[in-house]
């Protein structure tokens, strides 16, 4: 299992303190509700695309939740983001089929290429590379999953030229995409 420590106060990466009104209607639906803190969390983030710590204290201030609880949870399932991801998520799967298949090979590759270690993003926040204990793609291993694509039967030099390609369709004019 893995554990990341949560420094004491990250702010969002452009600095600014997020909207933090945005988690009235949330609040208001589920305030006083039994069994309202995974919804709360999941909620917060589906508007900031991860749990700001601003949310967290808003959270708890307005619903009588305890920020180790809620941190307890947050921290408990990986559905949960403490930290801005990028637009893409590359999952490379390390379970069993794909760890004999060489899956470490795909994970060095594209840290390599990209520049960034598991469960970071990259500068640029179009990536965010995660190891995942199982896809569920076991016939394809090794495989990796980028949004709702699957790619399987993977090597590292294939798993980064797809990502290449990515990059490329991201920087050209939406007209052309």
């Amino acid at each position: 299992m893995r554990v990341a420590r949560i420094s004491k106060q990250e702010k969002p990466v452009n600095g600014d303190v997020p909207d933090l009104s945005l988690l009235n209607p949330l609040i208001s639906k589920y305030k006083g509700r039994k069994g309202n803190l995974i919804p709360l969390l999941q909620g917060a983030q589906n508007i900031y695309g991860f749990i700001p710590s601003e949310a967290f204290v808003k959270i708890s201030e307005e619903t009588g939740l305890s920020l180790s609880e809620m941190y307890g949870v947050a921290t408990f399932y990986a559905q949960f983001r403490l930290k801005p991801v990028g637009k893409h998520i590359i999952k490379v799967c390390h379970g069993t089929a794909c760890h004999v298949q060489n899956a470490n090979a795909i994970t060095d590759a594209i840290q390599d290429s990209l520049r960034i270690k598991d469960t970071e993003t990259t500068e640029d926040g179009l990536f965010t590379l995660e190891s995942v204990a199982c896809l569920g793609c076991c016939s394809l291993a090794p495989v990796m999953m980028i949004g709702e694509d699957t790619y399987g039967k993977l090597t590292g030099k294939e798993a980064v030229k797809i990502i290449k390609e990515i990059r490329l369709k991201e920087s050209q004019p939406a007209e052309n995409k």
